[in-house]
């Protein structure tokens, strides 16, 4: 079984897996996996691989063996992402009256202004570096935005975020406890941080969804306060780096393939499927883990209760048996039933969210920009483990699209 402060953070990567040069060929590394060991189990590591697709969407579909219920966070409040039904339904049913549909599509206005903000910023200068630029900043700002956050508390709101998502290096425990530690200290000042806006929002209630999800959760005591506040902080952290992961390996998708830079422009209807097709080949998350609670077989290996299980989403998104040249992107895809959200009871609440703001990225940066690509010399630098197939810096030039 795994070390718990080793879950608490994240699983222990494969040997390597964060050199540069590897980062560069996951794709071949997670092809090789599907192919010789679909499934197994590292000693090293303490925990099982799940590669391919179909094993991966039984699994997680699977929550009475594979429990989301375990201390990843170092935090024993209950939380949306570590709760099984039926606990985690009235959970979700309560936190749907709140993100509904049309609250996330009444900030398309709002997104669109802020994109073109943030173009606007860079486009005479003729490059930008994406992270900081436009792909951290837009997700940042949508949710502060939404949770009512004060203009000046979002550099700080950023900065608790990334502490909360930070990876480790290598595997070795002095690694795992200076995480764990910094996790834990950016967790604290996060919620105090939450519980002061929360207290405020109680007195002086506002426009936004602080207020409005303690009001919701007043008429049936569903949450208590500390729960609340553990919600607001998982609404952060998701609501940030899964959009960010999408801006940037869309850009990267758009590089690869210039032509289709000009393509979208002149046909935007077709990017929602490229938003799809980027979430399939880059997804937000790699890997999601799970906790078996019954001993169970599969495919001739036996999973025993107290073993931890690792779905790699990143593998899944690129398995031959599920999507023809599953290697290629393809923007028109049609069916993708990918699994970037990772799917059943704990599809990503923030999926809507991220996708709206994916859209409309796409559709003002190809109205605005175009020749996007990487900068002579740039460095791609790309992030640790577990989100190694995103980056933390990735310079890019452009032209202005003429008037």
């Amino acid at each position: 079984m795994m070390n718990q402060t080793r879950a608490a953070i994240h699983i222990a990567p494969f040997a390597g897996l964060n050199r540069v040069e590897n980062q560069k060929e996951l794709h071949r590394i997670f092809k090789k996996f599907r192919e010789d060991t679909p499934i197994r189990y590292d000693e090293t590591r303490k925990c099982w691989d799940v590669f391919q697709y179909e094993d991966g969407v039984n699994i997680l579909k699977n929550h009475k063996v594979f429990s989301s219920k375990f201390n990843r966070a170092g935090d024993s409040t209950e939380n949306i992402i570590t709760i099984d039904p039926p606990r985690h339904t009235e959970f979700r049913k309560m936190v749907n009256k709140v993100f509904t549909p049309k609250a996330v599509q009444n900030l398309a206005p709002k997104i669109r202004e802020i994109t073109n903000q943030l173009i606007d910023q860079v486009i005479e200068q003729g490059s930008m570096e994406v992270i900081k630029d436009l792909a951290s900043p837009l997700p940042c700002i949508v949710i502060a935005e939404l949770l009512g956050v004060p203009k000046e508390d979002r550099m700080r709101f950023k900065a608790f975020s990334d502490s909360l998502i930070v990876g480790v290096k290598d595997d070795t425990e002095e690694t795992y406890e200076r995480v764990a530690k910094e996790s834990k200290e950016a967790r604290g000042k996060l919620t105090d941080y939450f519980q002061n806006l929360l207290n405020s929002r109680k007195k002086n209630p506002q426009d936004d969804l602080i207020t409005l999800l303690w009001q919701t959760n007043l008429e049936k005591q569903v949450l208590n306060e500390r729960e609340v506040v553990g919600f607001l902080m998982t609404l952060l952290v998701a609501g940030h780096e899964t959009t960010t992961s999408l801006i940037s390996g869309g850009i990267r998708a758009l590089i690869d393939k210039p032509e289709l830079q000009g393509y979208l422009e002149q046909n935007p209807e077709s990017i929602p499927s490229f938003v799809e097709e980027t979430l399939r080949c880059y997804p937000p998350s790699t890997v999601v883990n799970r906790l078996c609670v019954q001993d169970i077989e599969i495919k001739g290996h036996l999973i025993k209760t107290g073993d931890l299980v690792n779905i790699w989403l990143i593998s899944a998104n690129r398995d031959e048996n599920n999507f023809e040249n599953a290697q290629e992107f393809q923007f028109d895809r049609n069916p993708n039933p990918h699994i970037a959200f990772a799917t059943g009871v704990h599809f990503c609440l923030g999926a809507p969210l991220a996708r709206l703001e994916g859209q409309i990225l796409f559709s003002t940066l190809t109205e605005r920009l175009t020749k996007i690509g990487e900068a002579h010399g740039g460095e791609v630098i790309y992030k640790s483990y577990p989100r190694m197939n995103a980056v933390d810096k990735y310079t890019i030039t452009f032209e202005k699209v003429p008037l």
